[in-house]
């Protein structure tokens, strides 16, 4: 297989979300260009209209025109979240902060995942929250007037972080999150560069009381978790080179990249350059002999949503390759441990799943077989480009879920390779 062109992935999932969110929440009329049209967005949007906010439909360039911090309404009908996480989990803060009430609801696999983590530091501030046995959706929060908060994280998620955040800008008090591994800053630089006081320490992040947020338009940069699939497709290829234009290379999305050079891939950065708040940069990558190597606590915060990719690519590779500390995977949208090694598995490759994360064996022997998404975007995309390898043949019993990130996925996949 050869990789050949030039591509540009789409938008950033989370920093579209949160786009949407802080232009809702400005005072004044917020611009945004590139944003991902996905399922999740769509969603955010969603959920932001039924609380009236006034966000037009989704396209690469419109306005939204902010209601303020306090300017959301009493919602008619339940929040439909769809299987966005994200959604879920950052609306919440917002809700929680304002005086409405309203009840989140979502797809199968979002109602499954676990939203105590949410809750918790949320009641805490003094929402009151309505879940069900099961700790996930439907959940209901009477939102209202919150207090300051001192938070220790009890798992790595950026998604709580910026929940608290959030509720802590809506509210107008100080919010502070003490972090055992730095997550995603998306929302700390979102929020600066609209004018909210932001503080980052080593190890934390507080917000102060602020009584607006300044408008600002958006360019959404390349999604670099969308990105990695093709960094990863280049990666093993037979020959070729691939270049990917505009993606954004934060600190704290750029594990997988980085794990992607030790393991033997060419990958440069050109034109690197600073964007609303976030670099971005061209990212060229070229094949390599790759070896197997391992992925700790600490790196996974980085390259959680391509730990997937990664087991797949490990197969390929020389050696063992071992990921530990991703108990988090485990409640994604779906087990993403016991089903990449199940999956794994299936089409032949050496796999064994461990309580955190997975063991691999690397081998040259095709791969072939028919693997079960569970409905997992991730899991769709790893496997698709693990099946256009040299000898693989590998088919995905759901190949429309990539939708959720990367709509264009097989369409790029086909334009960027041949054998």
């Amino acid at each position: 297989m050869k990789v050949f062109g030039t591509l540009r992935v789409p938008g950033d999932k989370s920093i579209s979300h949160r786009a949407l969110i802080l232009g809702a929440l400005s005072d004044g009329a917020s611009r945004v260009t590139g944003i991902l049209e996905s399922a999740d967005v769509h969603s955010t949007a969603g959920v932001l209209r039924a609380l009236g906010a006034d966000v037009p439909e989704l396209a690469s360039d419109f306005v939204i025109r902010g209601r303020g911090l306090r300017g959301l309404t009493q919602p008619s009908r339940e929040l439909d979240c769809g299987n966005s996480g994200t959604t879920t989990r950052l609306m919440a803060g917002v809700v929680a902060a304002s005086a409405v009430d309203a009840t989140f609801i979502g797809d199968a696999s979002l109602s499954r995942r676990p939203m105590g983590r949410v809750a918790r530091p949320l009641e805490a501030m003094g929402a009151r929250f309505e879940l069900p046995s099961h700790g996930g959706l439907p959940m209901t929060i009477h939102g209202g007037q919150l207090h300051n908060l001192v938070w220790n994280s009890e798992v790595a998620s950026a998604q709580v972080k910026s929940a608290i955040l959030l509720a802590g800008l809506v509210s107008g008090v100080r919010a502070r999150v003490i972090e055992k591994n730095k997550t995603r800053d998306h929302t700390e630089r979102m929020l600066e560069a609209r004018g909210a006081a932001v503080e980052v320490d080593d190890g934390s992040v507080t917000i102060e009381p602020h009584s607006s947020l300044r408008a600002l338009d958006t360019a959404v940069p390349g999604d670099p978790s969308s990105a990695a699939f093709f960094a990863g497709l280049a990666a093993i290829a037979d020959d070729g080179e691939l270049r990917l234009e505009g993606v954004c290379v934060n600190e704290t999305r750029i594990g997988f990249l980085e794990q992607l050079r030790r393991m033997g891939a060419t990958v440069l950065e050109t034109n690197r350059r600073l964007e609303g708040g976030e670099w971005v940069a061209d990212l060229v990558i070229s094949p390599g002999e790759l070896c197997g190597g391992s992925v700790a606590e600490h790196d996974v915060p980085s390259m959680v949503d391509e730990l997937p990719l990664l087991a797949c690519l490990a197969t390929r590779a020389a050696g063992e390759t071992i990921i530990t500390g991703a108990s988090e995977l485990r409640v994604k949208e779906s087990d993403r441990i016991a089903a990449t090694v199940a999956n794994l598995r299936a089409v032949g490759a050496a796999a064994d799943e461990l309580p955190d994360g997975m063991r691999i064996q690397g081998s040259a022997r095709p791969l072939r077989g028919r693997i079960v998404t569970h409905g997992d975007h991730r899991l769709a995309m790893a496997f698709g480009i693990l099946g256009a390898a040299t000898g693989n043949a590998i088919e995905i019993d759901d190949p429309e879920c990539v939708t959720v990130s990367y709509p264009g996925f097989w369409r790029d996949l086909a334009r960027v390779t041949s054998q």
